[in-house]
């Protein structure tokens, strides 16, 4: 079969497209004829070896669309996902109505799992508490916008890089977007909350942007960090400070969401439904040659893309 593998950590230069045996599944699990695999932060930086550092050499990707040898097309979270094969946990693997695209059933798994335990499990959004989304054109980001909607927020507002995804924010529910760098940040986010401090900010941005954060959440708020996009983590937390102005920080990781009671189908059932019926628009932000892996990575990590990326085997 065709993959991307890495023999050594680095950026999108180290991956490299060979061929490898098929994989063998276990019992238990299915191998699927890969119709398209998700590309996501974390596997830029899984192959940067900065997050779960892998066992080389490695085939990145954990999310396909496929087909399995009965014919059914599925949706799972995946293992060696950047190929031709792979292997899907049979109990991860979710029939797939031939009516939604590879891409926009992508969009739903990890980056669709993430935004909806953002809003229902981490922030639990309540209804008409403000919320705001950093990076709000982006792949988890676009979706927290909607559902925040979904979830009864009174007022959404959208933080992003440039007036294009501010406009893209506003056209998929927000009620405000405003720049997202970090000067000025926490004034221009209480502004678009006309007046007030927000009672939850979902941040993947980290560094100074998640520093200025601080100034912009509520008493009683919450701030969500589940991501470092900007590729430095928050500064130490002063906790007299969140006991002073009464807010909490968290932190967040989907893996062990997903793995709790009703965690993993029971929201994507969920995501499914909302978008077959219209409310949800899950965005495509671009399809990839297999072989072209590096320039998506290169894309992703100069934020040149907006929605879901995949790669076409």
């Amino acid at each position: 079969m065709r993959a991307i593998q890495i023999t050594r950590t680095g950026g999108p230069e180290v991956l490299t497209e060979v061929e490898l045996p098929d994989p063998e599944p276990a019992p238990g699990h299915l191998l699927v004829e890969v119709e398209a695999a998700g590309v996501n932060f974390a596997d830029t930086a899984r192959v940067a070896g900065a997050y779960l550092p892998p066992e080389l050499p490695f085939v990145p990707g954990g999310e396909v669309v496929g087909r399995t040898a009965d014919g059914r097309r599925v949706m799972g979270l995946a293992q060696r996902g950047y190929a031709s094969r792979a292997v899907v946990d049979g109990e991860d693997a979710v029939e797939l109505p031939e009516g939604i695209g590879a891409g926009v059933a992508l969009a739903l798994l990890v980056q669709g799992l993430t935004a909806w335990h953002l809003i229902r499990s981490a922030a639990r959004v309540l209804p008409g508490e403000s919320v705001v989304v950093n990076s709000a054109a982006g792949g988890v980001g676009h979706l927290a916008v909607q559902l925040a909607r979904e979830s009864g927020a009174g007022r959404v507002i959208a933080t992003a890089s440039s007036e294009d995804k501010r406009a893209l924010a506003l056209s998929l529910g927000a009620d405000a977007a405003v720049d997202g760098r970090a000067e000025g940040y926490a004034e221009r986010v209480i502004e678009a909350n006309l007046g007030h401090r927000a009672d939850v900010v979902l941040d993947a941005v980290g560094g100074p942007v998640f520093d200025a954060a601080l100034g912009a959440v509520a008493e009683f708020g919450r701030l969500v960090s589940y991501g470092f996009a900007s590729g430095r983590g928050p500064s130490p937390i002063d906790v007299d400070r969140l006991t002073e102005l009464n807010f909490s920080v968290a932190g967040f990781w989907v893996r062990p969401a997903i793995r709790l009671p009703g965690g993993y189908k029971v929201p994507l059932k969920e995501l499914l439904g909302l978008t077959a019926s219209g409310r949800l628009r899950p965005l495509v932000g671009g399809e990839y040659a297999l072989s072209d892996a590096r320039r998506a990575h290169e894309d992703m990590l100069a934020r040149r893309t907006t929605g879901k990326i995949i790669l076409r085997p």
